[in-house]
C-alpha cells in the first residue's frame, strides 16, 4: 500500500471514529444541558449551553415526583438480581463445565440454556405475561426471577468456557488438603473467576437498571413498584411534557450505571480477553 493510500485510509478511519463519538456524545450533551436549564432557556434555544446551573429541576424531581421511591425500586430489583446471578449462575456454570465432558445430561442442559439466547423476546412475551400472572408473580419478585433467568443464558455461555480453562489440578490439591467440593469451589475456583464474573455482573447491571420492557409487562399495573425506566415512561404525560424535569430525571438515573461501568471497566476487558484465549 502506497503512502497516499495509507493516509487516505487513516483519514477515513478518523472520520468514522469522530462520527461515532458525535453520535454517542450528542444525546448525552443534550441531556446534560437540558437538565440544568429553565423552561424559558430551552424554548429559546434547545441546544444552547445554559446561562447558569439551574438546580430547581432536580429539586422538583425529588420533591414533587416521588423520584426517590422509584429510584429505590430500581436499586432493589438490580441488586437482588445481581446477587442471585452471582450465586446461581456461577454455580450452574461450574457444575456444567466440570461434568459436561463425562455426562451427556450436562451437555443437554448447557445446550438448552444457550439456545435460549436465540429465541426473540417478542415470541414469548405474551405467554410469559400470562404464565407469570397465573403464578401470582406479576410483582417485583417475579421481575427479579425473569432478570436472573435471562441473565443465565449469556452468563452460562461465558462462564462455562472460562471455567474450563481453570486447571482441575488446583481443585485436586484442595481435596488433598481436606476441602469438600463446595469449599474448593468457594475458596479456589470462585476467586479465579473474578474477571469474568465482573464482566457478567456489570453487563447485566447495565441491562437490568435500564430495562423497560419487562417492568412494563410485569409492573405496569402496580405504580408503587415501578422502576425508574417505567416511571420515566409515564413522566411526560404526568407532568405535561416538562422536558427539563424529564431530562433531570434521566441524568440522575445515568449516574449509578456510569459509576459502575467506569469502576469495573478494567475487569470487563480482562474477562472478555481472558475468556477468548485457551490455555
Amino acid at each position: 500500500m502506497t503512502k497516499g493510500k495509507k493516509i487516505f485510509s487513516r483519514s477515513i478511519s478518523y472520520i468514522i471514529a469522530a462520527a461515532g463519538v458525535l453520535v454517542i456524545l450528542l444525546p448525552f450533551y443534550v441531556t446534560l444541558i437540558t437538565a440544568f436549564k429553565t423552561p424559558q432557556e430551552s424554548a429559546q434555544n434547545f441546544f444552547a449551553f445554559p446561562k447558569s446551573l439551574y438546580l430547581e429541576n432536580f429539586k422538583t424531581v425529588f420533591a414533587k415526583a416521588g423520584y426517590f421511591k422509584y429510584f429505590m425500586n430500581s436499586v432493589v430489583v438490580t441488586v437482588s438480581s445481581l446477587i442471585l446471578i452471582y450465586v446461581l449462575v456461577t454455580m450452574i456454570s461450574y457444575s456444567i463445565a466440570r461434568n459436561m465432558k463425562r455426562h451427556i445430561y450436562y451437555k443437554i442442559i448447557y445446550g438448552v440454556i444457550v439456545l435460549g439466547m436465540f429465541v426473540p423476546f417478542q415470541v414469548i412475551m405474551v405467554p410469559l405475561v400470562q404464565f407469570m400472572g397465573s403464578l401470582g408473580l406479576s410483582n417485583k419478585f417475579g421481575l427479579i426471577l425473569l432478570h436472573v433467568t435471562y441473565a443465565a443464558m449469556q452468563g452460562v455461555f461465558l462462564l462455562v468456557s472460562y471455567i474450563q480453562n481453570v486447571p482441575v489440578d488446583l481443585e485436586e490439591a484442595a481435596y488433598i488438603d481436606g476441602c469438600t467440593t463446595m469449599q474448593a469451589y468457594v475458596k479456589v475456583v470462585l476467586p479465579l473467576l473474578k474477571p469474568m464474573t465482573s464482566t457478567v455482573l456489570v453487563l447485566n447491571a447495565l441491562w437490568i437498571w435500564n430495562d423497560f420492557q419487562m417492568p412494563l409487562m410485569i409492573l405496569n399495573k402496580l405504580p408503587d413498584t415501578w422502576t425508574l425506566p417505567l416511571f420515566q415512561y409515564n413522566f411526560k404525560s404526568q407532568y405535561s411534557f416538562d422536558y427539563n424535569m424529564a431530562f433531570a430525571s434521566y441524568l440522575i438515573a445515568m449516574v449509578p450505571v456510569l459509576i459502575a461501568y467506569f469502576a469495573a471497566q478494567k475487569n470487563i476487558v480482562e474477562g472478555l480477553t481472558a475468556g477468548a484465549v485457551k490455555s
